[in-house]
C-alpha cells in the first residue's frame, strides 16, 4: 500500500461494522519501525509482521488492508474502530492488558543498549550477557544494579510510549531520558552523537549500525522480562474475541510449520519466532 494513500485515507475514515464471519480485516501498523514493520523507497510497507500478517491472512481466508498509523496513537485508534488488530512489534505488557487483548506471541527480540564505539562505555562488561527482568536470582539483580549505575546521568534516547521507556522510568530514574516519534530519528541523533545512549529492541538498530559510516556498536547485557513483556503479539479490541481466535489459530500453525521462524529470519537474520 502507498504510505500517502494510506495516510491520506485514514483521514476520511469511517468506521465500519464487519460481518460475524470476519471476511474483510483491516491491519494497523507504524511502518517505520524496521525490520518489524517499515516503508520502502516505493512508499509501500514491508517487513517481517508485514509478510506474517499477508500470510496469516491467507490461513485464515480473510482479505487485510493496512493502515498506517503513527505509535502515539495506534492503541487509541484501535478502540476508536479505525483497524481491527495491530500488528506493530507491540510487547505483551500487563499495562497494555488493561485496554486491550492480545494474541499468543508471536516473535521476541531482546531490548538493546547502543553507544558511539568511541564511548568510554563501549567496554562495559557485565558478569551476564543478558538479563530477564522476570527473574529474581541475586546474578540478574547484580547486572540490573550495573546497567543502572552506568545510565545514571547519561542522556537516554528511546522511541516514546514504548516498553523502553518503561524501562529507563521505573529501573534508572537517574538517566536524562529524551523520546523519539519513531526509531528513524532515535538512530540519527544517536549517530550524530547528540545521545549517550540508545535502548530499543535490537533488530531495530542493526540495520542503521551496519552503515559503513555509523559509529556505534551494541553493549550487553540484552534485555528482556519485567518492563519488556512476554513477546510480540496482535492487540485486539477485548470484545473482539472471535477475531482474536481466528489469529490465534493461525499463528500457532504459522509457527508450528516454521513459517514465522523463517520470515523472521529473512528480515532479522536470526530465528526469533516464540
Amino acid at each position: 500500500m502507498n504510505k500517502l494513500f494510506a495516510i491520506i485515507a485514514s483521514l476520511f475514515f469511517v468506521p465500519l461494522t464487519l460481518s460475524a464471519d470476519w471476511t474483510e480485516v483491516r491491519i494497523g501498523t507504524e511502518g517505520a519501525y524496521p525490520p518489524w514493520n517499515g516503508t520502502n523507497a516505493a512508499g509501500e510497507l514491508e517487513g517481517a509482521e508485514i509478510d506474517m500478517a499477508n500470510e496469516l491472512c491467507d490461513r485464515m481466508g480473510v482479505n487485510c488492508t493496512f493502515v498506517v498509523q503513527d505509535w502515539d496513537g495506534i492503541i487509541p485508534a484501535l478502540l476508536n474502530g479505525k483497524y481491527d488488530v495491530i500488528i506493530a512489534g507491540m510487547s505483551i505488557t500487563d499495562e497494555r492488558k488493561e485496554k486491550v487483548d492480545f494474541s499468543v506471541g508471536y516473535m521476541t527480540d531482546g531490548a538493546c543498549l547502543v553507544v558511539s564505539g568511541d564511548s568510554q562505555m563501549a567496554s562495559f562488561s557485565p558478569s551476564k550477557e543478558s538479563i530477564n527482568l522476570f527473574n529474581t536470582d541475586a546474578a540478574t539483580k547484580q547486572v540490573t544494579g550495573q546497567v543502572v549505575a552506568l545510565l545514571k546521568g547519561k542522556t537516554v534516547g528511546v522511541q516514546g510510549g514504548t516498553i523502553h521507556q518503561n524501562f529507563v522510568e521505573q529501573y534508572a530514574p537517574s538517566a536524562e531520558l529524551k523520546t523519539y516519534s519513531t526509531q528513524d530519528d532515535l538512530n540519527l541523533d544517536m549517530g550524530a552523537g547528540r545521545l549517550d545512549v540508545g535502548l530499543a529492541d535490537c533488530g531495530a538498530f542493526d540495520d542503521y549500525m551496519a552503515k559503513a559510516d555509523s559509529n556505534l556498536t551494541s553493549i550487553q547485557p540484552t534485555l528482556s522480562g519485567g518492563p519488556f513483556g512476554d513477546g510480540v503479539g496482535g492487540a485486539f479490541r477485548k470484545d473482539d474475541d472471535d477475531l482474536r481466535e481466528m489469529f490465534n489459530a493461525a499463528i500457532k500453525s504459522a509457527l508450528a510449520d516454521g513459517t514465522i521462524g523463517r520470515i523472521s529470519k529473512e528480515w532479522f537474520g536470526r530465528d526469533i519466532s516464540m
